[in-house]
């Protein structure tokens, strides 16, 4: 495994490639069946995981059995490093929302590197403030907006342009309703509104395109 593999994540753009070659040459290839849990709360962490293909949730639950979804992860994305710096258990549930294949480095290995590298640290605690603001501004959200305005807030952060069209929301209404924390019937009645607005429309697949972001942000309040 060479420098390339890790060319694509974030925290490692602007580390020279033979740092790259040294720390690649850690990394252990794993493969997670859609459904399969990655870790759960609580579990030592022992690695920190780079998503080559598929996405990843991460979520965390309720003694009532209640799941609020914090993020969904596509390629690219860095998990678990939280519990890698600090040395404490998982702080949520890592689920593989579909078929995916990570990458594996374990904390020895990682801690080392940045030990040796104090800009790629400073990167990392970037990112991790980012993820930070993220969570913070979920729980702002759910205390302070409606679902409609979660749920429109929740759609821009997730849509993805493809090929210079409009954006698209690969996530279903199950998972959408994790993140807003509501139920999934809420959710469809809020969608349907917003596609008879002509906000949105919904492929057969489920899929979210937005047609109409200002309205939107301006349902977002």
């Amino acid at each position: 495994m060479n420098a390339s593999v890790l060319r694509s994540v974030n925290i490692f753009v602007d580390v020279p490639t033979a740092d790259l070659d040294v720390l690649a040459t850690g990394l252990r290839r794993r493969r997670y069946a859609r459904g399969q849990v990655i870790f759960t709360q609580g579990d030592p962490g022992t690695s920190l995981c780079i998503i080559e293909t598929g996405r990843v949730r991460i979520v965390v639950g309720s003694d009532e059995g209640k799941e609020l979804v914090l993020r969904v992860l596509v390629p690219g994305d860095v998990f678990g490093e939280l519990a890698l710096l600090d040395g404490e258990p998982r702080s949520a549930d890592a689920v593989a929302q579909e078929a995916c294949q990570l990458l594996l480095l374990q904390r020895s290995d990682f801690v080392e590197f940045l030990e040796a590298r104090p800009k790629v640290a400073t990167t990392l605690l970037a990112a991790l403030s980012r993820k930070l603001r993220l969570t913070t501004q979920q729980a702002q959200d759910i205390a302070f907006l409606d679902v409609p305005a979660r749920l429109a807030r929740t759609v821009l952060a997730q849509a993805i342009p493809e090929n210079g069209t409009a954006p698209v929301c690969r996530l279903t209404q199950s998972e959408l309703a994790g993140m807003v924390g509501a139920t999934r019937e809420s959710v469809n009645k809020i969608i349907v509104s917003y596609k008879e607005r002509g906000y949105i429309s919904v492929d057969q697949r489920h899929h979210l395109t937005i047609h109409d972001s200002r309205a939107l942000a301006r349902r977002c309040g």
